[in-house]
């Protein structure tokens, strides 16, 4: 297991409550291959399950997010790790079955470890 796949694996089990028992939607993020949700945001994308969305490595906004949605989702990502910037924002995301699913993003930054990544609640 690599470092930043402990991290993530930390940060899930320190949030384990929360993510199990919010009714929104959650996912943390670190980069394309080190991310994890909750089933709620498994299942609004269509996935069977959170390991089938966590498998998925392709650039995360080309993979999961609508085109019209993948700049300012990028943007506020990159305020939040740089400056420190929590938002809320409008995102369209693509299913797994290549609908669009609109909804709003409470993106919050966090910091474990010395790695900065943000939480993620979606909400239709």
């Amino acid at each position: 297991m690599t470092g930043h796949e402990n991290i993530i694996k930390e940060m899930h089990e320190q949030l384990k409550d929360i993510f199990d028992s919010s009714e929104q939607g959650m996912y943390l993020y670190l980069d394309d291959e080190h991310k994890v949700c909750n089933e709620n945001f498994a299942s609004m994308l269509d996935y069977d399950s959170v390991d089938e969305w966590v498998a998925v490595k392709e650039n995360f906004p080309e993979a999961f997010v609508a085109e019209e949605s993948q700049e300012t989702l990028v943007n506020t990502f990159r305020e939040a790790m740089e400056n420190g910037i929590g938002s809320q924002i409008m995102v369209k995301w693509k299913t797994k079955s290549g609908e669009h699913i609109k909804s709003t993003v409470i993106l919050v930054p966090i910091s474990y470890r010395g790695h900065r990544m943000a939480l993620h609640f979606v909400f239709e």
